[in-house]
């Protein structure tokens, strides 16, 4: 990255800060509207609370904002960027060569995070809307929960909707309505806290400690599973890295940070002037006056909007990041805008929609969301700690810093792990599920490419170098193609994949100027774009490594362009005539690229495992985006060829041959034809 960009990223400017707002913190931002009526509903309402079960509740609400959300992910995983992209898998990229089982937690993180973007969605607007219960006007409308339901798919549709224009547009769109949305939490946080300024001792940690451990705390240690509620958004924080830069949220989460814990300040001195009274009502909505409630209910239900706005974004990074790294299989990607990071993902849309609904229609209240909520984001950060524990000592800080920090993450995150796995028979355990079915593709697509690595057989190609050269002389066969390019995962140096080699010569024999053998290699820098390239000798044998970053669109066709480019003005490749043609003067022939897809054929005689993982990503691969498409090749002539994925340890199978007796009856029939 160049000294300007590196100078960019770390800039704050008023815009970035105004869409950092609309993509980065909607999730932790509206945790305000239900984390605590979570903590409070788990003491049986109001009447049940005591001054230092409110201030204890305060104080870890604060700390936990300090130590997970400002230590950990804007301090520490901040610094953690793959050149200017953030993320588990990017992370995971800046570490993976220190410890290959490092694939583990990154593959368990993901998918948990992934899973719990389609709660996000689903538990914040749902909320939102129930606030018009406090509407005096609505309140009999919405106190049936259909009504909510039915409001928050029509708002969901809508959310998911938009994502194909970008998230520029929707940055420019939502930052100034998260803008305003922290504001309100700000000012009305701070109004409010003048109800009982006692309320201010919640800044002491002591409080928050004394909770844990006291009588009148019914929950116990497991209160922290409601507690973890309020930093929830920090993954995506970290995820969103890439769309707004470090130097805007350095700037902008002081902002956020100082109106949410006015808020919870605010809720605070409301229930602490309210003890031993007999109220139901939300206290978000409780602190406020009854003629605001309303419009409080239409900005928290914009916030809760940009809420899921931020989970999805970061859903679309991560996996863009996740199939680069042969983690998950080819989905087709859109880039609807030119700012940075900006990426679009349908399928992925479609799922977390479909899945967003669901958890709606099953769940059906926020009180049963939230209960699901947190134990998935815990693992993830979890997995997060993991690998930024690797990532320090990669950077050479001293070891006795890395086990202190490593230590004390460890506990804190587990801590919350723990008093969430109560949860998980309250509706956790289908977000569990959904993350399981996200590992278990991910652990299948890794694991096939490994399989067919290990059984696929190679050839050296300076081995067939005459016989190839013989080919494109032999005016016997047809011309097939002036360029023939072949795309393929398994080269190594002066070694390919046999089926390439098979199809050339034996499937078809393919008469033609210049072969292209391509093998594209996805760097751990997201925005990387090299080839290097071996002539084998020759000036008919062209083959590229192509480097192109994790982040980078694979248009090959693109990319040779400019390659042939270079060769010829280089003069290792001669110029091709093109009798025929719009462009005067042409120099370059016409390309054909072949795809070469192997198919499982002698399955019997792999061990069942192996054999399972195959056809299970075949089974996969029909729902998926084709190579054609993920290479850009949809443009070009494109030839696609099935061969069997041939073992180099399958013996042929035994038949002999059968002599004929005249006394013998038949005793077999044919097909007629």
């Amino acid at each position: 990255m160049s000294h300007a960009n590196n100078k960019s990223f770390n800039k704050a400017t008023s815009a970035g800060f105004l869409i950092a707002l609309g993509i980065v913190y909607g999730d932790i931002g509206t945790s305000p509207l239900y984390a605590m009526q979570a903590i409070v509903r788990g003491q049986g309402g109001l009447e049940n609370l005591s001054v230092n079960f409110i201030l204890g509740a305060v104080s870890l609400v604060i700390w936990t904002l300090t130590l997970i959300t400002t230590v950990k992910y804007v301090l520490i995983a901040l610094k953690a960027d793959n050149h200017h992209e953030g993320g588990i898998f990017s992370l995971f990229t800046l570490v993976r060569r220190m410890r290959k089982w490092l694939v583990v937690p990154a593959m368990i993180g993901g998918a948990t995070l992934l899973a719990d973007g389609a709660l996000t969605p689903a538990v914040t607007v749902t909320s939102a809307i129930e606030g018009l219960r406090g509407v005096p006007n609505l309140a009999n409308v919405y106190s049936n929960q259909t009504a909510v339901i039915i409001t928050t798919m029509i708002i969901l549709a809508f959310l998911f909707l938009i994502q194909r224009f970008g998230t520029s547009l929707v940055g420019k769109l939502f930052g100034p309505i998260m803008f305003v949305w922290f504001s309100f939490l700000g000012i009305s946080g701070l109004l409010n806290s003048f109800l009982d300024l006692s309320i201010l001792k919640a800044i002491n940690p002591y409080y928050a400690v004394q909770l844990l451990f006291s009588p009148e705390n019914k929950a116990g240690f497991f209160i922290l599973g409601s507690v973890f509620l309020v930093t929830t958004g920090a993954e995506a924080l970290y995820s969103d890295l890439g769309h707004v830069g470090r130097g805007n949220i350095y700037v902008s989460w002081p902002f956020v940070k100082i109106c949410i814990i006015l808020s919870y300040c605010g809720q605070g001195a409301w229930l602490l002037s309210h003890r031993g009274e007999s109220l139901s009502l939300n206290p978000f909505f409780a602190v406020l006056p009854q003629p605001l409630v309303v419009y409080a209910v239409i900005l928290s239900t914009l916030a809760a909007i940009v809420a899921s706005q931020a989970l999805i974004s970061g859903s679309f990074t991560l996996v863009s990041e996740a199939i680069r790294l042969k983690l998950l299989p080819l989905l087709r990607i859109y880039y609807p805008g030119q700012s940075l990071g900006q990426l679009y993902i349908p399928a992925i849309n479609f799922a977390l929609w479909a899945t967003t609904s669901f958890f709606v229609l099953y769940f059906k209240t926020s009180e049963h969301m939230e209960a699901a909520y947190s134990l998935a984001i815990t693992i993830t950060m979890l997995m997060t700690t993991t690998l930024l524990t690797y990532f320090l000592i990669q950077k050479g800080i001293p070891k006795i810093g890395v086990a202190v920090i490593s230590l004390a993450l460890f506990m804190i995150e587990g801590s919350f792990f723990a008093a969430s796995l109560v949860q998980f028979l309250r509706g956790a355990y289908i977000v569990v599920l959904i993350a399981l079915m996200i590992i278990f593709v991910m652990f299948i697509w890794s694991k096939s490419h490994k399989i067919v690595l290990k059984y696929i057989k190679s050839l050296n190609i300076n081995d067939y170098k005459n016989q190839l050269n013989a080919l494109r002389h032999d005016e016997s066969y047809d011309l097939y193609q002036t360029n023939v390019v072949y795309l393929t995962s398994k080269m190594d140096h002066e070694w390919i994949d046999r089926s390439i080699l098979y199809s050339i010569l034996d499937k078809r024999p393919k008469r033609a100027e210049c072969y292209w053998f391509v093998n594209v290699k996805v760097t751990d820098e997201p925005y990387t774009s090299e080839y290097k390239v071996d002539m084998m000798g020759t000036d008919f044998i062209v083959r590229v490594n192509l480097y192109l970053g994790f982040r980078m669109r694979q248009e090959v066709p693109r990319y040779l362009r400019t390659i042939v480019t270079d060769l010829m003005e280089s003069g290792r490749l001669p110029r091709q005539h093109q009798h025929y043609s719009i462009t005067p003067g042409r120099k370059v022939g016409d390309f054909r690229f072949v795809v070469v897809e192997e198919k499982l054929m002698n399955a019997r005689q792999m061990p069942g495992f192996e054999r399972f993982v195959l056809q299970t990503k075949a089974q996969i691969k029909r729902i998926t985006a084709s190579p054609i498409r993920w290479f850009g090749l949809q443009f070009s002539e494109v030839t696609v060829e099935t061969v069997p994925l041939v073992l180099s340890d399958v013996r042929n199978l035994e038949i002999h041959e059968r002599l004929d007796r005249a006394d013998e009856k038949e005793i077999f029939t044919t097909n007629e034809i």
